[in-house]
């Protein structure tokens, strides 16, 4: 049995801009704990779906063809294989996020229209 974890806890010892780390393996997918002020780049994951859960702050999800999501605590956002789109925060927000384990991050060097 894996040992028990306070996200907030563990969130609240980051004291960077921006922190992206794993904290737990299931299956054959990560779960990722970030903590961010600020964006990061546009991009997309060929291979993989991407799901959002917002733990605390407020998390900005845009998209190449569709209005941006904006979640706060408690709210999920799962972001199918291919989509483009960046997340954003104007707050600090501390989220989840869960992803394949060899999920391919492909940057966009243009912002799309």
């Amino acid at each position: 049995m894996s040992k028990m974890q306070n996200l907030l806890a563990i969130a609240n010892e980051v004291k960077e801009k921006h922190a992206n780390f794993s904290i737990s393996e299931v299956n054959d997918h990560c779960v990722r704990l970030a903590v961010f002020t600020g964006e990061y780049d546009w991009h997309h994951h060929p291979d993989s779906d991407e799901l959002f859960i917002v733990l605390e702050g407020e998390l900005l999800i845009d998209f190449k063809d569709k209005e941006t999501a904006v979640l706060k605590a408690n709210d999920s956002l799962l972001i199918p294989k291919g989509t483009v789109h960046r997340t954003r925060s104007y707050v600090r927000t501390v989220n989840l996020c869960v992803e394949h384990k060899q999920a391919e991050t492909v940057i966009i060097e243009e912002q799309p229209c």
